[in-house]
């Protein structure tokens, strides 16, 4: 099985290692994925949940997330992902969502991402709340932090170059999973086999450009449909993102430290609009892949 795969992407390798420049990402063109499995189907949704509350006996080592004047990210996050997950099995039928955590307690990011990769996730999407650090000034020769609420509207993160190192070790125990032992006693994941290296590099740039994709979907729906502002699509050394071996999304959905972004964020129409938002750009993003895999 992996050599077949493997005939098929020497031949055609150029087309897939695709270098992208930290700020500008063209959008992604299905029909030139060389590694599109025919009858593919998107079947699972990871949600995270961004923070939380620290479990009992942690001693507090675990981040509570950001906070506004009457509310706290981990809630806010928390309450998004369940109406999330409510709406993709309302509409996206034969789609599962998958919580990294459904309750107000945390947990680490090494266990999400694990999550993510135990059940076969086809997408990953962490939800949370942006802030800006305070403003420092000085009055009369002394130091002081100013709040700063000047931030507001979305902000879309993907994974860094930096942090490509970090995926390889999940791809390679998913090879080892599903790719067969060869001839040679050699499983899919042997950081010494040439081919092997160019599968690696092969399925990389697969999720990489899949997320950059996803991300600037949902940013068009959040900007086009919603009339938000948006800081765009960025990289960012997150390690949630990066240890999930699928395309994955880092949706900061709104300053929690703005008044007017925190009152959004609370709200009931505010969650359901964000909520309607990402249901459109995964149906599209799904509906993309899978019709390139006819």
């Amino acid at each position: 099985m992996k050599n077949k795969i493997l005939k098929r992407l020497i031949c055609t390798l150029s087309l897939v290692l695709i270098s992208f420049s930290l700020f500008s990402f063209p959008l992604y063109n299905f029909k030139n994925d060389t590694l599109s499995s025919s009858g593919y189907k998107l079947r699972t949704v990871i949600i995270d949940a961004g923070h939380g509350q620290n479990p009992p006996g942690t001693g507090g080592h675990f981040s509570l997330g950001a906070s506004g004047s009457c509310s706290n990210e981990r809630d806010v996050t928390l309450a998004i992902a369940l109406k999330l997950q409510t709406a993709i099995e309302k509409d996206m039928p034969g789609v599962k969502v998958v919580l990294t955590r459904s309750t107000p307690e945390d947990v680490s990011w090494e266990r999400r991402s694990e999550i993510a990769n135990e059940n076969n996730g086809d997408v990953f999407i962490s939800i949370h709340c942006n802030s800006l650090p305070d403003k420092v000034e000085y009055s009369h020769g002394r130091r002081i932090h100013v709040p700063d609420r000047s931030g507001k509207g979305v902000l879309l993160l993907v994974y860094g170059f930096h942090r490509t190192k970090e995926e390889e070790s999940v791809i390679r125990k998913k090879l080892n999973e599903d790719e067969a032992v060869d001839e040679t006693g050699n499983g899919g994941g042997d950081p010494n086999d040439p081919t092997t290296v160019i599968l690696m590099n092969a399925i990389k740039t697969k999720y990489r450009k899949q997320s950059i994709h996803l991300a600037d979907l949902i940013n068009t729906e959040f900007v086009d449909h919603d009339g938000r502002h948006s800081d765009g699509v960025i990289e960012q050394g997150v390690l949630v993102l990066c240890h999930s071996a699928m395309p994955s999304v880092l949706v900061e959905t709104g300053f929690i430290n703005n008044p007017d972004d925190e009152a959004y964020l609370n709200s009931q129409s505010g969650q359901d609009e964000i909520v309607a938002s990402l249901v459109r750009a995964l149906t599209n993003y799904k509906k993309e892949v899978e019709d390139a895999a006819e």
